[in-house]
């Protein structure tokens, strides 16, 4: 039976990847911040166990990793961030802009730095939820400046991530989830969590012992970096 950690699993994208991947019979070890608020996660049943980690706090991401030593994971899945401030950069506080960017850029791959030695080498797959928004290529048209220089200096880490790594021959996903109908993407958005999820399980599983380092949205769609 394959291995999954994924972080951020209380709603959402998070929770509907735990969803898919025990319905594919995958074991899942599903994070969230708050383990009294985690009955979502609970109900789905079978092969998922649950941790709780606050990814922006560099010490409660150690414990995690510390709690999971000895284990070799066929993938893991980074998926906490915030939509954070939507002022533009003139008026954002400087402790918002931290935040953000603590959140959504760094503690990701500060996280899964302590991760990589627990990823099975040559097969394992480290998948980061980024954005579309994070393509400098892409943005034409501005707009929620923050989040995507948030999710741009995501990818940036992410590239360097990887080629810190290529000798463990993993593949390092960037993993776009679409326009989806949660919290963050509001009623209004393209897709449900689980078209949505059922995608990136596919490019997750598609993955595993690819050697594959790629910028790719649900659908399996490459984006320009």
């Amino acid at each position: 039976m394959p291995d999954i950690l994924i972080i951020g699993a209380s709603r959402g994208i998070g929770l509907g990847l735990a969803q898919e991947f025990a319905g594919r019979d995958w074991s899942v070890t599903a994070t969230v911040r708050d383990l009294a608020k985690a009955d979502a996660v609970r109900a789905i049943g079978g092969k998922v166990a649950l941790a709780a980690v606050d990814i922006a706090d560099p010490t409660s991401s150690a414990a995690l990793a510390e709690s999971l030593s000895g284990r070799g994971f066929d993938a893991v899945v980074i998926n906490a961030g915030v939509g954070g401030p939507q002022a533009n950069p003139r008026a954002v506080g400087h402790q918002d802009f931290a935040d953000l960017f603590v959140t959504n850029a760094l503690a990701p791959v500060r996280l899964a730095e302590m991760l990589v030695k627990l990823v099975k080498p040559q097969t394992g797959v480290i998948g980061f939820m980024t954005s579309q928004l994070g393509s400098v290529a892409n943005n034409t048209g501005g707009g929620m400046e923050l989040y995507r220089a948030s999710k741009a200096a995501l990818n940036s880490f992410t590239r360097s991530f990887a080629a810190r790594h290529r000798d463990k021959g993993l593949s390092i996903l960037s993993l776009h989830p679409g326009w989806v109908k949660t919290d963050m993407g509001g009623a209004g958005a393209d897709i449900d969590v689980a078209t949505s999820a059922k995608g990136l399980a596919d490019r997750v599983e598609q993955a595993v012992g690819a050697h594959q380092e790629a910028y790719l949205d649900y659908a399996g769609v490459v984006l320009p970096w």
